[in-house]
């Protein structure tokens, strides 16, 4: 629960932004989830590095939720302050013959994407379909279309637990596998904003590079209430091809079944809850886990099971297969 105090600043900071009880699965793509016990909205890096030092202080489970995608949220919500990320500007920078987009951490990747292009600016294509924000994907290392952040990434700025701000490269976030010091949790930081090299090309081709990328994205992954991606791919292999050969595709759970399209996608059929989720995540498991003894990672998040992920950082939609 929060403390007394830090509700009173908080009211007095953002008026009736401050909301009590509010449903999560209305900021979930998986339309599940219980109530956060406190919800707030931020509009920029100040405003989002103001509250999060404030749940420093005064010792408060945050969790950063940006466009609610590679998130389940348990049944029985989140007790703490739950903070929507609208930090959403985005500027294109030229100096000399480099060109560089800059955006804060709660822009949707998509959003940066288009404005690159209608600027001719060529180099994030690849990230139009994914829909999350640009800080979630840097989080979690976003990928899709064979190419991911840690090739299109050149700066960031982070406000990390009693350090302050700083800009870090992208050595610094140690990427892996959709994956990054900050989601290991190894250090305590958000992200604030972020700066990505891009270069001139024929505005038509651009074009036509996203195209694709968003008719993929139609063809193989299935519409409705899902999550994004399930579980990470094992190396040498992909985690929809095992779930499929473990003959799971279509097989469901309550109100939640695998899906008939791309079987590493969980669809919502309106009447599912977290519980569901959980249980098909886990059936799943031990199913690949007998047939094949392959152990499969999860990509999403579980938020409010009373895991290690539920005093998070920045988190949305992390990848796009």
């Amino acid at each position: 629960m929060l403390n007394h105090r830090l509700v009173e600043i908080l009211k007095k900071q953002f008026g009736n932004r401050l909301q009590e009880q509010v449903p999560l699965r209305n900021h979930s793509t998986a339309r599940v989830g219980g109530n956060a016990s406190w919800f707030v909205t931020v509009n920029n890096p100040e405003e989002l590095s103001l509250v999060v030092i404030l749940c420093w202080e005064y010792g408060i489970n945050y969790f950063i939720l940006g466009a609610g995608s590679n998130i389940l949220f348990s049944d029985q919500g989140f007790n703490g302050l739950m903070i929507l990320n609208h930090a959403k500007n985005i500027a294109i920078l030229h100096e000399g013959e480099n060109h560089y987009i800059c955006a804060e951490s709660g822009a949707g990747l998509g959003m940066v994407t288009r404005k690159a292009a209608l600027a001719g600016l060529s180099g994030m294509e690849w990230a139009n379909s994914i829909p999350g924000t640009v800080g979630g994907a840097i989080y979690g290392n976003a990928g899709a279309h064979g190419s991911d952040i840690q090739r299109s990434l050149l700066l960031a700025e982070i406000l990390q637990h009693d350090q302050g701000k700083s800009i870090w490269k992208t050595r610094d976030f140690q990427f892996n596998y959709r994956n990054s010091i900050l989601k290991r949790h190894e250090t305590k930081g958000i992200i604030l904003s972020a700066t990505f090299q891009v270069k001139p090309d024929d505005p038509a081709k651009i074009k036509e590079k996203m195209n694709a990328c968003s008719e993929h994205r139609k063809k193989t992954q299935p519409p409705g209430a899902t999550m994004g991606s399930m579980f990470k791919n094992p190396e040498g292999d992909y985690a929809g091809r095992l779930i499929e050969a473990a003959g799971l595709k279509g097989f469901s759970i309550g109100g939640v079944k695998v899906s008939e399209v791309h079987a590493n996608f969980f669809v919502n059929n309106e009447s599912a809850s977290a519980k569901d989720y959980f249980q098909l995540i886990q059936y799943v498991q031990q199913t690949v886990q007998k047939e094949f003894n392959v152990n499969l990672e999860l990509e999403i998040e579980l938020i409010g099971f009373g895991h290690k992920s539920d005093h998070n950082t920045e988190q949305t939609r992390m990848a796009s297969k």
